[in-house]
């Protein structure tokens, strides 16, 4: 029995295989913009001038194809968008690095919206009551 196999019969490795590729880059984009919803790492960014650097820079105007439907659908945390669309401009980059509040201010309003959102309508009083009779 030979047990030689041609590469031109053997499966595609996951390294190789273009769907792979393109889904391992596309779960690693969709990891990182995730990360940006949190005003902590933001900071982080900022102190150590990552968000200076001119590649980082056009990175991050790539990931705005996170923005469309197709895509938008895969996010969980929506403040991750938002502060996407912020770090767009170079005032509040230089902001992040230079003011704590800003980082704090961003933290307290993510909490607030947290805290306070509900999916679907809010429901009045005589609805709810009239449910539970």
């Amino acid at each position: 029995m030979n047990l030689d196999v041609n590469q031109q019969d053997a499966p595609a490795t996951p390294a190789t295989d273009p769907k792979s590729v393109n889904r391992a880059r596309f779960e690693l984009e969709l990891e990182f913009v995730q990360s940006l919803a949190n005003p902590f790492y933001l900071h982080s960014l900022a102190q150590q001038n990552i968000l200076e650097q001119p590649a980082f820079i056009n990175f991050l105007a790539y990931l705005q194809y996170f923005k469309e439907k197709d895509y938008a659908r895969f996010i969980h945390y929506p403040h991750a968008l938002h502060h996407l669309d912020l770090l767009q401009h170079a005032q509040f980059r230089a902001e992040m690095k230079k003011n704590e509040y800003l980082r704090e201010y961003l933290h307290q309003k993510q909490f607030d919206h947290w805290r306070t959102w509900r999916e679907g309508k809010p429901e009045n009083k005589a609805t709810a009551e009239a449910k539970t009779l």
